[in-house]
């Protein structure tokens, strides 16, 4: 497209996919470090780096990823990291679903299928507090271009880093985990007591799976998934005439 003076202007589409790699920088800045890490706990588990690399490309969901591999560790059957992860995701088909309906009519469904692809946490909230009424859904691919770059880099850089590091560096990774849990945790429980409240809530169900002897026999998957269940209900009927209102 030119304007009056020869110039060449970009087109509306690919201006909104410039926009939303922008809107994606402050993402990426924060995936990378996260993601390294994830590279850095899984070499130091023993995963082979296509595995890891793979993950990252085809699950591409931090925190499911985190989980699976701390499973993984801790020797988990593979139904109950199947099942956990599975439990751990189904927010995305909320937010896919809510997105959608801020995207521009028209769009195939093969396109929004691709979109809903890189839908996370980050992307969605950025994506839901634009002021447009509308969004072009170029805008969502650059936005989630960049996220998906951005945290398969980050991997890549974990595993090539892992190569170099000293072995009890490796093992110490571990705690990369609940690090990232805490640090999304405790802003959250700052800004909203329901969050706190569910906080505490699990902590307690969890606590009580492993302490009772009943229930002791648990194994570590089961008891994540059973504890995400019962909170996420429990916090369900606590506040939702608090949301609604």
């Amino acid at each position: 497209m030119k304007t009056l003076n020869g110039t060449v202007q970009p087109s509306a589409s690919r201006f909104a996919f410039i926009s939303g790699l922008k809107a994606g920088i402050p993402i990426a800045v924060g995936y990378i470090p996260i993601a390294i890490a994830f590279g850095l706990l899984a070499k130091s588990a023993g995963i082979p780096n296509y595995i890891t690399t793979l993950m990252s490309f085809i699950i591409f969901a931090g925190a499911s990823q985190f989980v699976g591999i701390n499973l993984i560790i801790l020797g988990t059957n593979l139904w109950e990291i199947v099942l956990t992860t599975f439990i751990l995701n189904l927010r995305h088909v909320l937010m896919s679903a809510s997105i959608s309906q801020k995207i521009e009519p028209g769009t195939s469904k093969k396109y929004l299928s691709l979109l809903s692809f890189g839908i996370t946490d980050e992307t969605f909230s950025v994506a839901s507090l634009r002021e447009e009424t509308r969004l072009k859904p170029e805008f969502i691919l650059g936005l989630n271009f960049l996220a998906f770059s951005a945290w398969n880099v980050g991997t890549w850089m974990g595993v090539f880093l892992a190569a170099g590091l000293p072995e009890s560096i490796k093992l110490s990774m571990g705690i990369a985990l609940y690090a990232m849990f805490i640090g999304l945790l405790v802003p959250s429980c700052k800004k909203s007591k329901a969050i706190l409240i569910i906080a505490l809530l699990a902590m307690a169900i969890n606590s009580l799976l492993y302490f009772t002897p009943f229930f002791s026999s648990i194994s570590t998957g089961l008891r994540i998934v059973l504890t995400t269940v019962i909170a996420a209900m429990a916090g369900a009927i606590m506040f939702s005439k608090e949301e609604n209102e």
